[in-house]
């Protein structure tokens, strides 16, 4: 057996000789600039690089439908109510039957006026043969000057009388025909306001039967404000602009039709400091009814040289919005930008950036002015497409 002193060395040069791969491997990880090689320094981000466009000036507003025309259909002669002759809420033609009102008052008014008129046409002939024989006599002197002048009044008084009958039956034919009542327009007819049976009395509320409005073509109700027309070219709308109107409805979808501003108030509501307006479409399928509410979208021009930038992009201050762009050594300094409207998904930057500025997109919370970016992949298919 070994002495023991050999023993320890020979434990000491095994020690040594196991441990020395690990201590190399220990003090190669710990040894500075280990990982510079595998990993670089810096926040990486996605990067767009920015182009001048032209940009729609699209302004939005809430807009109420309202009918080209809106009738209130009512009684013109007084009566009893005895049929609705149509289906509440349906499509109708101009002229076409509503209701009917109890004609026979109206039908024996109008035989007692045909016969006024054929007592004074029989009247006036008489008057008429009388006058004749009397001028033939006063001629000859065989009657005063006085007869004569007599006949001739009465004639001319028979003659009066006889265009009174006349009128008076053209009034009762109006009567008898108002107690069919038509459709003054054609569009869409609303709730019966009065029952079959009820007694309906001209120039009084119980007149009031129903009424039709016109849905083709139709009207949109909308306003702007100030502001909003601050973004139109010369600072207002009118009548004749040729503003593109289109529609968004309360399912998100759009309008297949495109509108015209048919009216434009020629001054401010001082109550409200906006500007009302009135656009007309085209309403083949009734998809617009009267009274329902949708999204007006109003392109009224373009802009010129500014850029688009998605919202997540922009940082916004006590002092405005600011973007994190990189410079030649792809260091991160802040920008002030001023926005404008929304294109999109992309912000419109009116000023602040130049062409072929690198905006960062993402990782803002990691980035400070001066912090090294390792831009991704350029970013411009995510912007919004430019107006041609």
């Amino acid at each position: 057996m070994p002495p023991i002193a050999s023993r320890r060395r020979a434990c000491a040069a095994f020690a040594a000789a196991a441990c020395t791969p690990l201590f190399a491997i220990l003090l190669s990880a710990c040894s500075p600039g280990a990982d510079t090689a595998t990993k670089p320094a810096g926040v990486t981000a996605r990067i767009l690089e920015v182009a001048p466009q032209r940009v729609p000036i699209v302004i939005e507003a809430v807009g109420q439908v309202q009918g080209s025309k809106e009738v209130e259909v009512r009684a013109r002669v007084s009566g009893i109510l005895l049929k609705r002759l149509y289906n509440e809420g349906e499509i109708v033609r101009g002229d076409a039957p509503l209701f009917q009102i109890d004609p026979a008052p109206y039908a024996i008014a109008l035989a007692q006026a045909k016969a006024q008129l054929a007592q004074e046409r029989a009247r006036n002939e008489q008057a008429q043969r009388e006058a004749e024989r009397l001028k033939g006599l006063a001629a000859e002197k065989a009657i005063s000057q006085k007869e004569y002048d007599d006949a001739t009044s009465t004639l001319k008084l028979s003659a009066g009388t006889l265009q009174a009958a006349e009128a008076s039956v053209a009034q009762a034919e109006l009567n008898l025909s108002y107690t069919l009542v038509t459709a003054p327009v054609s569009g869409v007819t609303g709730r019966m306001t009065r029952s079959e049976g009820s007694l309906v009395t001209a120039g009084q509320d119980s007149s009031l039967l129903t009424t039709v409005n016109q849905v083709e073509p139709i009207w949109v109700l909308f306003s702007l404000s100030e502001s909003d027309l601050a973004r139109v070219p010369g600072k207002k709308l009118g009548r004749g602009s040729t503003a593109d109107v289109r529609l968004v409805l309360a399912d998100g979808s759009s309008y297949a039709g495109k509108g015209h501003l048919n009216f434009a108030a020629t001054q401010i509501d001082p109550r409200l400091a906006t500007q009302a307006l009135r656009a007309e479409f085209d309403n083949p399928k009734v998809q617009l009814l009267p009274g329902q509410f949708v999204r007006v979208q109003l392109t009224a021009g373009e802009l010129e040289n500014v850029f688009l930038v998605p919202q997540t992009a922009l940082i916004q201050t006590e002092k405005g919005f600011l973007l994190f762009v990189l410079d030649k050594e792809n260091k991160a300094e802040s920008r002030p930008v001023q926005t404008g409207s929304w294109v999109g998904s992309d912000w419109t930057i009116l000023k602040g950036l130049n062409p072929g500025d690198r905006v960062v997109l993402d990782n803002l919370l990691k980035l400070r002015p001066g912090t090294v970016v390792i831009p991704q992949a350029p970013a411009a298919q995510n912007a919004a497409p430019a107006t041609k």
